[in-house]
């Protein structure tokens, strides 16, 4: 009783300077957000896609083969046995790492198609509510926006909130990638935002994609959106957790074991982990090994569950940013009792490269047009390191 006792003032706590530092909607939900249910399990029609030996030949299990496994089964299929299996199991191929890029586009056509037609069915069916007839329309309008021409949707699951990753660029012919892990809030209902997009993570990775071919239009570039695991509903306890981390972690790392075989980039991909995405990808580093380090660029972090650069491996390279605006560096950086995300990356004893930052206002805003960030992550991502611009060091 007394533990649970102070884990909810640690959670008020953390919550509180949040609402303190901004009043803004997201802050507005703290109190009332609810711990999310993560998704760690394969997607749906996989039970029945290990079960079908109808190739005479076992299908890679979604939750156990490797990357390399799926590729070099998809590259022994004929095309009437690909064809049948993304008629089959839409959900499944969508979202396989290390099955062919424009399969999984066109597979996650399918299964969005599917996705937007059940959401009409449930919103003209009048014997639910007006509530969840409404819910539906939006979960249906969400859906079809993905359908439209030139959009390539790497993975796309409909439970829950919604999971949902996009390509900019031609990932397979691209020499650098660049993965964008978003923080709270991004699912499907919030992956493309009209209004304000840069709070959504379609619109971080548009805006970071037209800043690389502006730098180096001679240079094929892809960045990917990815919302590939559940992420904190507001500010509330799943915020002050690695809960959800600690799930989509692994997925994060499957996403790069299959470009490792789908792309072939000139160095490894840059992951840019925004806000409690940056946690996601603390999360996931000692994990990352190649033949070269792996940019990671943390900004409008909590922390990243680690006490220095050094706790993360040698197998990455690790850039901080946050404008002195960003409400985040009110929120306390510590660790206890399995709540907090570790020391603040900015600081000097943590050991990370940090970043200018000048222009940049507010949680959402490292990505917005002529702001050193924006010019900074996408140096980072082309590996044109001379141009980064540093905080001056006596700061």
């Amino acid at each position: 009783m007394q533990r649970r006792r102070v884990k909810r003032i640690l959670i008020g706590a953390f919550a509180g300077c949040a609402v303190l530092a901004d009043a803004g909607a997201a802050a507005a939900q703290a109190a009332a957000s609810n711990e999310q249910v993560a998704i760690s399990s394969p997607p749906a029609g996989s039970t029945a896609w290990v079960e079908d030996h109808s190739l005479g030949r076992a299908l890679p299990d979604p939750a156990t083969a490797d990357a390399t496994s799926v590729a070099a089964f998809f590259a022994g299929l004929t095309q009437a046995e690909t064809d049948r299996l993304v008629a089959a199991y839409p959900l499944v191929v969508g979202n396989l790492d290390g099955a062919p890029l424009e399969l999984r586009y066109r597979a996650n056509r399918v299964a969005i198609t599917a996705e937007v037609e059940r959401a009409r069915a449930r919103a003209a069916d009048r014997n639910l509510d007006a509530t969840a007839r409404a819910l539906a329309t939006a979960r249906a309008d969400d859906s079809a926006h993905l359908l439209a021409r030139g959009r390539q949707i790497l993975a796309f699951d409909p439970r829950g909130r919604g999971l949902v990753s996009e390509v900019f660029g031609d990932l397979a012919r691209a020499e650098r990638v660049a993965v964008l892990v978003p923080g709270s809030d991004a699912d499907l209902g919030h992956f493309d935002q009209a209004v304000e997009p840069l709070r959504s993570p379609a619109g971080m990775a548009r805006a970071l994609h037209s800043e690389e071919r502006a730098q180096a239009p001679g240079t094929p570039t892809a960045v990917i959106a990815w919302t590939g695991y559940v992420t904190p509903s507001g500010l509330g306890p799943d915020a002050v957790t690695s809960r959800l981390a600690d799930v989509g972690a692994p997925r994060l790392k499957r996403l790069l074991d299959g470009l490792a075989v789908t792309s072939h980039p000139a160095a490894p991909p840059t992951l840019l982990c925004h806000s409690y995405g940056s946690v996601v990808c603390g999360t996931a580093a000692p994990g990352i090994h190649r033949d070269r380090p792996t940019d990671v660029v943390a900004f409008g972090s909590p922390g990243m569950g680690v006490d220095s650069a050094a706790d993360l491996g040698t197998g990455v390279q690790v850039w901080a940013a946050r404008n002195p605006t960003d409400w985040i560096g009110n929120v306390p950086y510590l660790e206890f009792g399995g709540l907090g995300h570790g020391s603040d990356p900015t600081t000097h004893a943590f050991g990370a490269v940090e970043l200018a930052t000048d222009g940049a206002a507010g949680h959402n805003g490292y990505l917005s047009p002529g702001t050193a960030s924006l010019r900074n992550f996408a140096s980072i991502s082309l590996g044109r390191y001379g141009d980064v611009t540093h905080v001056p060091s006596e700061r």
